[in-house]
């Protein structure tokens, strides 16, 4: 059996998929060249970068598999795929943990002001540090704010753990979901019991006119989920985090809500286009910013890849 690993795959399940006599391919195909390529493979493992089309798919008599290494479905065309009669896996615990962290860098960042303070400290640090810090000494803290969920599946709950452990207040929206039980832990050497605490999920519209911070966590493929109409919604002076997927936040009207003061802050990992292709809310001081990063850590690639070769390994035994 031959495996296309055409956005990458960790060493470890490079290794544990080899073990069992499968052929792995790391090198990429770029997506114009995939539906010549692709029936040289019996399984395609894709990230975010690679699109699994119906052109693709018609291209691939031999696939069998197609996985996703990683949370949403949105860039593989699953409906087509299981008319098809290939299967379509993904990962969806094992980044987690990964993405929730990089909400509360993001949220971190832009309350003590970390995103204007790097870049402007390493040209202007000598000649005006008195006045840079006393700009970036209007910071907030996040203990005792609320933390807005819309989405409140896996990293969502996630999110809502560390918001717990900060401090914080949590409310949540999410269209299928009208509780869920949080469970907050410690270290295991900590001594601390788990401590269970269940949320009942309220309206869209409650969380973004409460919120202090609404952080996304849904699939992507839907359009605007939070746009003018949205952003009007929330409290003025609070801020928006987007570490869930390009296109559900429009991003011009995001632009300017911040640049006429309704938002103060924003979090952004994900863009419409990615690259990127509209820089304004590239540049503005009160944006934090990140390359498309939420999973990207050594511990979540190495779940990510273990999970996925387990999924081959029974798939094909």
């Amino acid at each position: 059996m031959r495996i296309l690993a055409n956005d990458g795959i960790d060493q470890s399940a490079k290794t544990a998929l080899e073990a069992k006599g499968f052929s792995i391919d790391t090198n990429n195909i770029p997506q114009a060249d995939l539906p010549s390529r692709i029936n040289d493979y019996d399984v395609l493992l894709v990230r975010s970068a690679t699109k699994v089309t119906r052109e693709i798919l018609d291209a691939a008599p031999n696939l069998k598999l197609v996985g996703r290494a990683g949370v949403g479905l949105d860039n593989i065309d699953t409906g087509y795929a299981r008319e098809k009669g290939v299967a379509v896996v993904n990962t969806p615990a094992a980044s987690s943990t990964s993405v929730a962290e990089l909400v509360f860098a993001h949220l971190f960042s832009v309350c003590r002001m970390l995103q204007y303070t790097n870049r402007e400290m390493p040209e202007n640090g000598i000649a005006d540090f008195n006045a840079l810090k006393k700009t970036a000494s209007a910071g907030i803290e996040l203990k005792g704010k609320t933390l807005g969920l819309i989405g409140f599946g896996r990293i969502g709950r996630e999110a809502a753990r560390m918001a717990f452990g900060l401090g914080m207040n949590v409310i949540a929206f999410d269209p299928m979901i009208t509780e869920a039980e949080v469970e907050i832990t410690f270290h295991k050497d900590s001594g601390l019991p788990t401590i269970k605490k269940m949320i009942q999920t309220i309206s869209k519209e409650e969380v973004l006119k409460n919120a202090d911070f609404v952080s996304l966590h849904i699939p992507g493929g839907q359009g605007y989920v939070i746009a003018e109409a949205e952003l009007n919604m929330m409290k003025k002076g609070s801020g928006l985090i987007n570490c869930a997927r390009g296109g559900v936040v429009s991003e011009h009207d995001l632009v300017n809500a911040l640049n006429s003061g309704h938002l103060a802050y924003a979090g952004v990992d994900v863009f419409e286009k990615e690259p990127p292709v509209f820089d304004g809310i590239l540049k503005l001081r009160n944006v934090s910013l990140t390359p498309h990063i939420g999973a990207s850590t050594a511990e979540a690639q190495k779940r990510i890849g273990d999970e996925m070769a387990e999924q081959i390994i029974d798939f094909f035994k």
